[in-house]
Order: C-alpha cells, then sequence, then structure tokens
C-alpha cells in the first residue's frame, strides 16, 4: 500500500482515516503512463502499415489490442470483486468514478506538449493551461469543502453556514499557482488531487453521504459533491477538446487511439480505487498490474512498425 500525499488542509478535516492506494494500482499507472507516452510518436501514416499477425490488419490493431486487453481484463476481474462488494462502502464507487473521469483527461492530453499550454485560443477562451489549473484548484476544492462542510453536519439549522469560509480558501494554492509548470508537473498535481480527496473520502457509509452541505450556495448533500467531481472532470475536458480546435490542432488518429486506451485503463482502474484495506481481492490489483505492465510491454513492437524505434 502506498498512502496518497493528503494535504496538510485536507488532512486537518478529514473525518477519518485515509485509505492507501494500492501499490499494484500504482504501478498499473506507471506502465499505461509510459506505454501512452511511447505510443505518441507514432505517425498517422504509419498505422497501414501491415500487423505481422498472418491476419490482414494494420498497425492499428497494435492500438485496438491494447484497448481489448484492458477491457477483457475489466471483464474478468469484475466476478473476482463480486464476493468483495459486501466490503464496499457507498461513497468508494462515487469517487472511483472519478478516476475513470480523470484518465479519459489524461488520454486527452496524451499527445499534448508544453508548446500547446499557452498557445491563445482567441475570442476570450481559457488557453490549456489555465483550463487544467481550474480543474485542479477545483478538485482541491472540491475535496476541503467537502470535508470542511462534513465536519459542520450537527450544527443547529439556525447556524448551518452559508459559505465556505474565505479565510480557509486563503490557505489553499492560487488558481494559477495550480497551473504553474510543464505539462507533465500539472497533470502530477491532478493526480495527486484526485487521490488524495478520493482517498479520504472513500470510507464514507451512507450516513455521511447523506450529510447536509452547499454547493455554490445552493443546499446539497455530501454525496451530490463528491459525485460532481466527476462531472467538472468531464466537463472541463469537453472544454479543452474544444480548446484543440480553436487553437489549430487536428486531432490526429493516434490521439485518438491513446485516449481510447486511456479511458479503457480508466474503467479498468474504477474498479479497483481505494477499496478499503483488504477489500479488494489481491489477485484481481495483480492481474491489473500484469496486464498494464503487458501492454507496456507490447509498445516497443508497435513503435519498430511505425517506424519511431526502440524507446529511451
Amino acid at each position: 500500500m502506498t498512502a496518497p500525499a493528503i494535504d496538510g488542509v485536507l488532512l486537518r478535516l478529514a473525518p477519518g482515516q485515509p485509505v492507501p492506494l494500492h501499490a499494484g494500482l500504482a504501478r498499473a499507472r506507471e506502465s499505461i503512463s509510459a506505454a501512452l507516452v511511447a505510443l505518441r510518436d507514432v505517425p498517422d501514416p504509419a498505422l497501414a502499415h501491415p500487423w505481422p499477425t498472418g491476419v490482414e490488419v494494420d498497425l492499428r490493431y497494435g492500438f485496438y489490442r491494447q484497448y481489448e486487453t484492458l477491457e477483457d481484463a475489466r471483464a474478468q476481474i469484475r466476478p473476482m470483486l463480486a464476493a468483495a462488494r459486501t466490503h464496499e462502502t457507498p461513497a468508494r464507487p462515487l469517487v472511483a468514478a472519478a478516476s475513470a473521469a480523470r484518465w479519459d483527461l489524461h488520454g486527452l492530453l496524451a499527445g499534448l506538449s508544453d508548446d500547446e499550454l499557452d498557445r491563445d485560443p482567441g475570442n476570450g477562451e481559457w488557453t490549456v493551461r489555465q483550463t487544467l489549473a481550474h480543474i485542479v484548484s477545483g478538485q482541491r476544492g472540491y475535496g476541503v469543502g467537502t470535508a470542511w462542510w462534513l465536519a459542520r453536519r450537527d450544527a443547529p439549522a439556525e447556524d448551518f453556514p452559508s459559505r465556505f469560509p474565505p479565510e480557509l480558501d486563503a490557505e489553499l494554492p492560487t488558481e494559477e499557482d495550480e497551473g504553474l509548470g510543464s505539462l507533465d508537473e500539472i497533470r502530477s498535481r491532478l493526480d495527486e488531487t484526485v487521490d488524495q480527496s478520493a482517498a479520504v473520502f472513500a470510507p464514507l457509509g451512507a450516513d455521511l453521504l447523506a450529510a447536509r452541505a452547499r454547493w455554490s450556495g445552493i443546499p446539497v448533500d455530501i454525496r451530490f459533491r463528491i459525485v460532481r467531481w466527476t462531472s467538472h472532470l468531464r466537463e472541463h475536458t469537453i472544454q479543452l477538446d474544444k480548446t484543440l480546435g480553436f487553437i489549430g490542432r487536428p486531432t490526429s488518429e493516434v490521439a485518438r487511439l491513446l485516449r481510447l486506451i486511456a479511458a479503457a485503463y480508466g474503467r479498468l482502474e474504477e474498479e479497483l480505487f481505494m477499496w478499503p484495506a483488504g477489500g479488494a481481492p489481491t489477485e484481481a490489483l495483480a492481474l491489473a498490474e500484469a496486464v498494464a505492465r503487458g501492454i507496456h510491454g507490447d509498445v516497443a513492437a508497435v513503435r519498430e512498425l511505425g517506424g519511431v524505434g526502440a524507446t529511451g
């Protein structure tokens, strides 16, 4: 197990002990991330090259095979988890959905470079950097804000706050700060914020999910606020997709295939993300790690056929 580095403000407000991220899942992520980086160099014209299987398919199949492998692994894992469902908290599927959304975003970003972070889309639209900064800042705020509202669940109705306190908001990094650095640094920051908020709230039961809260001043419950993480990630992934068109960056076929692979891995991770200790069966976690490692191992063949050469 590996415990996410919990932000100091969030940890101070956390309702209980955070759930550690399983080390095998962390290793699976590393394998998938490395594969996405290596595959993005394959040029679109190379996709028409024959795939050496004795079957009339082309290099595209090297990508689709990885997608198939991930989807098949998810299908194999689900029965393994059936007996463990009795140990699953009501909050775990909610935070796991955010992890799947995060991986779809990673898939969109997989083909981008630092040069595109600050390219002006025009018409007052946000740059890629500004949108990513907002996503990270929003996720951090959702985590801290949800913990703060949860801590006030027993306040008398007449004393229930109407807004999140600005003095606590001032303890968090600014939105601009969340967007500093390279694309890889911002993406790491995104992973950190999703993981740490998920680690804190995955243990919640139905009673705490039903606790009073607010969102933009509107009365909601804690469940709503956690579900909103996924919606917020999806919303701004769509925005970024549009931004790429505004900056004149066409989405290549390889980029589309990378997003397909990343999203498939996200669905696989969704099944295993933030189970309590002893929850997800070790054989399910081992299968996910082995499949991700195998996909990374297939990258060299795809790159060679694509005329890219060996990875560093």
